[in-house]
């Protein structure tokens, strides 16, 4: 089986845990049955490493030029002060690309911001930091906000900077990784220290 990929968009000042849990998550998934299904590619606007939030340095596996939409099963755009900073600006066009090829993307912080500049929330649910961050940018979608850790709605995933959890989640549920239930075992997991259904799901496994 080839596995689909996904697009990790890397760059200077990224925030390197947003988008950290559902990383490991596809390119390590917990079921054997999904293992194999995606891998994590990273791209940047250039090939030249990048150094993000935390210190660490990549070098991106591909530009943005060099994606085929169409070979893509997913963009992860995460956040960082780049975004605000006006930095970015022309990875939009890329994300125009994607969206137009059908590929959901996924935006964290800053990003969504960024999103919300060029259009993209206008016509889909989506959260990000706070309504009043979003409103800032003089978008047509405050409609459309929801006081949520993450939502996905439209092929858009938007999640704020602390819904580092509940983003990966959405987008195990867009990549459809793993089961509902297990997603949500697995959230309730590490955000609130509850194993009792992954334990039960574990049982059930086993039977």
């Amino acid at each position: 089986m080839t596995p689909q990929t996904v697009h990790l968009f890397v760059f200077d000042t990224l925030a390197d845990w947003e988008a950290s849990y559902a990383l490991a998550g596809i390119n390590r998934p917990a079921m054997p049955e999904a293992a194999g299904r995606y891998r994590v590619r990273t791209v940047g606007v250039t090939r030249q490493p990048v150094t993000t939030m935390g210190g660490i340095r990549v070098l991106p596996d591909l530009t943005l030029e060099e994606v085929d939409p169409a070979a893509s099963a997913l963009l992860i755009l995460p956040g960082g002060d780049a975004w605000d900073a006006g930095e970015l600006r022309e990875v939009l066009p890329h994300v125009a690309r994607f969206r137009a090829a059908g590929v959901p993307v996924a935006a964290m912080c800053g990003a969504t911001a960024a999103l919300a500049r060029a259009g993209f929330l206008d016509t889909v649910r989506h959260t990000s930091n706070a309504a009043e961050y979003l409103a800032a940018t003089g978008y047509g979608g405050t409609a459309l906000y929801h006081e949520a850790e993450a939502v996905a709605d439209g092929g858009v995933i938007t999640a704020g900077a602390t819904g580092a959890l509940a983003f990966a989640a959405a987008i195990f549920r867009t990549l459809e990784l793993y089961p509902d239930d297990l997603i949500e075992a697995w959230y309730q997991l590490y955000k609130r220290g509850d194993a009792t259904l992954m334990a039960r799901l574990a049982a059930e496994a086993r039977a």
